[in-house]
């Protein structure tokens, strides 16, 4: 068993809400209120400062060029094709950009930050894995429904789905189970820590998201 696989399993409770909630069903299906992805959108906008300190410190400390290569190209996606997404259903929805951060992602801020922080290529990567697979693995069964949905669902669905988006979260996986082995217990006790924690608080986002956020006019 791959060890990321084994990570998974050890965070399945939470696991399996966060990739099969009602708010990404009924994002998929249209039944979303308008409401409810405006303020989805604007917090889940604020985790782009973050997520892109955090990706560049991963791809600083990965051990060569070659595995630092797909990390620096999904880099250019979060501050290229997905920026323009958030830019374009804001101009949409009739909001800002600007939001108060709720409480759920303070919390999600802070791990990256404590990831980034901790020097640790394995933490790094953990919650990296995290958050990409979680999106992929809710959003692939729902590729079918893209073109049918507005833009601001459909092309949501479609960044975190199909083959080159499996590559990124596959190529994630691959070096966190490459390091895995050489780790001392105790470090891989650590890294395990860092993926139950970023599930239970990808749980935690999309069920404040459902009960829904504040909407920053």
């Amino acid at each position: 068993m791959r060890p990321t696989d084994m990570l998974k399993m050890k965070a399945a409770e939470d696991w399996i809400l966060a990739t099969r909630h009602p708010f990404t069903a009924a994002l998929a299906d249209g039944t979303l209120k308008s409401d409810l992805m405006r303020g989805y959108l604007q917090q889940d906008y604020l985790f782009i400062d973050q997520f892109v300190r955090l990706l560049a410190t991963t791809i600083a400390h990965a051990p060569t060029l070659a595995d630092s290569v797909p990390a620096a190209q999904f880099l250019g996606v979060i501050t290229g094709p997905e920026n323009t997404y958030f830019l374009r259903s804001f101009e949409a929805l009739d909001i800002q950009p600007e939001a108060d951060p709720a409480p759920e992602t303070v919390n999600f801020q802070n791990l990256m930050e404590e990831a980034r922080l901790s020097g640790r290529y394995e933490i790094m990567l953990a919650v990296l894995v995290v958050a990409e697979w979680v999106y992929l693995e809710w959003a692939t069964p729902f590729a079918d429904r893209i073109d049918d949905l507005p833009f601001w669902f459909g092309e949501w669905i479609a960044l975190h789905c199909g083959e080159g988006f499996e590559g990124v979260v596959d190529y994630l996986r691959g070096q966190l189970d490459t390091v895995w082995d050489g780790l001392e217990p105790h470090e891989q006790a650590m890294v395990e820590e860092y993926f139950c924690e970023a599930v239970k608080r990808e749980r935690a986002f999309f069920e404040g998201a459902w009960a829904g956020f504040p909407v920053a006019s």
